[in-house]
């Protein structure tokens, strides 16, 4: 059967084929005439080559690249997928062949700017742009962090400012059951919340062969679809579970005459792995890297001699810390999980997928047509000491081995709805920090404002700007007294406010000027001035240690404690709300609170960038940093609604659009929907398609 190549009117692939494999040759060929700038840009990001056309703003992920072995990992997980799993290893083989075919062909303006010509995909290049994509998704830099503040302010402090941190990413996610919708059958919706990237990071996408028909979001540069699918009897989400998988050992490391030497926890110095690399720089001389591997991991930060500038800690040891992550340990990127998932016709076929699943951690939900549902954890997580959870622990002491995996937790339904929002649920016994729970309750309470729901009411959801984490910042303000007759005014004005951070709301503006002077404040007090300067760590891990961000998402925490350092909070928030009032902010929120997406190489023509509703614990997820700035590079990657009466009433959106080619009618006509909170119809009627060509 000849490949067929069709489109929709939104410019959304849908290949059909007489095979799985030349489905998979034809998604790597599609998605590389589509995205090829921004596979090469994964590509090099997974090799650790990014500096080399970008020049020394992108030398940082490089060098973390390098040190983590990003590219060897990569390498170890395909030989593994060979050997364990030769079918899927062969169809990922396809799908590289495709997009090596495709990248031949492309027209993407961005390599002649930057002069750069696309290179090879190799077949474990995909297992590569998985891992890079993944590997700051749990936040293990989060323990360096903790480190600090358990340093500066003792132990007792680090609960203090929990919070989703400004490098984790989360999702909302809620399966309606049979029981509570108009149809008698599920409705699964909700929407990934991750930086927002020009391309985006999800493709809307439908492949269909003899085996299976499956219409979903994927990963560009990887075959399937992995988080978001709907195969017409069975459909399946993600949300991230927030779950702890990887850990930061503290390494005593020493030179010998023929290499470097780490200590073993038996007290035995062992030969680590090590050799340099070289990074070219754009414009720049090169740079190298030393790589060194011990027993437990990667040394991703520090060596033998320490950091430069910090060659020591407190104990006189020099900083060397390693990283230990399940794919690195196992040699398994959970790879073998994505053909089962295309294959899948009931719940039990999505749950015997998900128990091949290995990295990230997610809650899965799916619902098939008969009446089944599933709530669980899928993915890897090691059983070890509480210590390794929270805290950089030391490699030369037993009993911070890994003896083990968790056994993954299952939930079910309450009042006939499953709701994830990175809360504290299933995932519980897995991790440290989650989301607070704002978006999991509201999302509870207002599918519980209808006894029936149906997929077309699922956008109303998506988009609520309610803001209960406004609360206790307002509490601090109804409790002042003896203001100024402007700054009481006010506060008379915020606490009348409805809460919604609507684009268009004057209030939400003013509000959002409070807080962010209130962070401010409570970040410059003498109190927390040992953590305004982070140690000298490499630039990647920055964002976990700035504490204006750190203040901005644990206000909450740090307005309701009893005590915070001596700092008086009722005098910082009286400050904050009197400068507010001086000069309040001219416009509402929409003016300040725009969307900023990510891009590797900026536009020869600017973009506006456009006003958003939402804040980052509203379900409307859109995330600035209070304190620094309103504008988001956080939000809604897609949304998506699953219906399991007709797929065809399905819905989906992303924030850009199908095509990452500038000036394609495709690359950015789903925008303005995505801001108003519409979706556009999943077609999958191929008489309602234009054929694009045969391959």
């Amino acid at each position: 059967m000849v490949t067929e190549i069709y489109r929709d009117a939104w410019g959304i692939p849908h290949l059909r084929a007489g095979s799985a494999a030349e489905l998979a040759r034809a998604q790597g060929r599609v998605t590389a005439g589509d995205r090829a700038w921004q596979l090469e840009i994964e590509r090099h990001r997974a090799q650790g080559t990014t500096a080399s056309f970008l020049g020394g703003s992108a030398l940082a992920w490089d060098r973390f690249a390098r040190r983590a072995r990003l590219d060897d990992t990569a390498r170890r997980c395909f030989a593994d997928l060979e050997r364990r799993d030769p079918e899927t290893a062969r169809w990922v083989r396809v799908y590289v062949d495709g997009v090596n075919e495709g990248l031949a062909d492309s027209p993407a303006p961005e390599f002649a700017r930057t002069g750069l010509t696309p290179g090879r995909w190799e077949p474990w290049t995909p297992l590569g742009v998985w891992l890079a994509t993944h590997i700051l998704f749990a936040g293990f830099p989060a323990k360096l962090w903790r480190e600090q503040v358990a340093a500066h302010l003792g132990a007792d402090a680090i609960g203090l400012f929990a919070a989703d941190g400004p490098g984790t990413s989360g999702s909302n996610g809620w399966l309606v059951g049979g029981e509570r919708t108009v149809t008698g059958q599920a409705v699964i919706a909700g929407d990934p919340h991750r930086w927002i990237e020009d391309p985006g990071v999800y493709q809307q996408i439908h492949l269909s062969c003899p085996e299976f028909d499956v219409v979903g979001l994927a990963v560009p540069g990887v075959p399937g679809i992995a988080h978001f699918g709907h195969t017409g009897t069975v459909a399946w989400a993600i949300t991230n579970a927030m779950s702890d998988y990887q850990d930061l050992y503290r390494e005593r490391l020493r030179r010998t005459g023929v290499g470097v030497e780490a200590l073993d926890p038996d007290g035995v110095w062992r030969r680590a792995v090590r050799h340099t690399e070289t990074v070219e720089v754009a414009g720049e001389d090169p740079v190298e890297v030393e790589v060194i591997e011990t027993g437990r991991g990667p040394v991703i930060i520090g060596g033998p001699e320490g950091l430069d500038g910090d060659p020591a800690d407190s104990s006189g040891v020099p900083v060397a810390i390693s990283l230990r992550h399940p794919p690195r340990v196992t040699g398994d990127l959970g790879f073998a999980a994505l053909l089962p998932l295309l294959r899948a016709r009931r719940v039990a076929d999505v749950d015997g997928a998900f128990d091949r699943w290995a990295e990230p951690v997610n809650v899965v939900q799916a619902a098939d047509t008969e009446g089944g549902v599933l709530h669980r954890v899928a993915g890897r997580v090691p059983l070890r000491a509480g210590t390794n959870s929270l805290r950089v622990v030391p490699a030369w002491e037993p009993g911070h081995e890994w003896r083990g995996w968790h056994v993954p937790p299952r939930a079910g339904l309450t009042d006939g709805v499953a709701v994830m929002a990175n809360q504290r649920g299933p995932a519980a016994p897995l991790g440290v920090e989650f989301a607070p729970p704002h978006r999991a309750d509201r999302i509870t309470a207002l599918l519980a404002g209808k006894e029936r729901w149906s997929a077309a009411g699922m956008p109303a959801i998506h988009t609520d700007t309610h803001l209960a984490s406004a609360s206790p910042l307002l509490d601090r303000l109804d409790a002042l007294d003896d203001l100024t007759p402007e700054a009481a005014a006010l506060r008379d004005r915020l606490l009348g406010w409805d809460r919604r951070m609507d684009a268009g709301s004057a209030d939400a503006a003013l509000y959002a000027a409070v807080r962010g002077a209130v962070v401010r404040r409570l970040a410059a007090h003498p109190a927390l001035a040992a953590l305004t300067t982070p140690p000298v760590y490499p630039e990647v891990f920055q964002p976990w240690l700035a504490l204006v961000p750190r203040v901005g998402f644990a206000l909450e925490h740090l307005l309701r404690a009893e005590e915070l350092f001596g700092i008086d909070r009722p005098a910082a928030v009286r400050a904050a709300i009197e400068e507010v009032a001086l000069r309040p902010p001219a416009g509402v929120w929409g003016d300040t609170h725009r969307l900023a997406p990510w891009r590797a190489l900026e536009p020869e023509q600017p973009y506006d960038e456009p006003g958003l509703s939402g804040d980052h614990d509203c379900v409307l997820c859109t995330s600035g940093v209070p304190g620094l700035t309103d504008r988001a590079a956080r939000g809604p990657a897609a949304r998506y609604v699953w219906d399991l009466a007709r797929r065809e009433d399905s819905r989906w959106v992303v924030p850009l659009g199908a095509s990452g080619v500038p000036g394609s009618p495709h690359h950015r006509d789903q925008l303005p929907l995505w801001l108003a909170g519409d979706l556009v119809p999943v077609v999958t009627d191929w008489t309602q398609l234009k054929k694009e060509r045969d391959v």
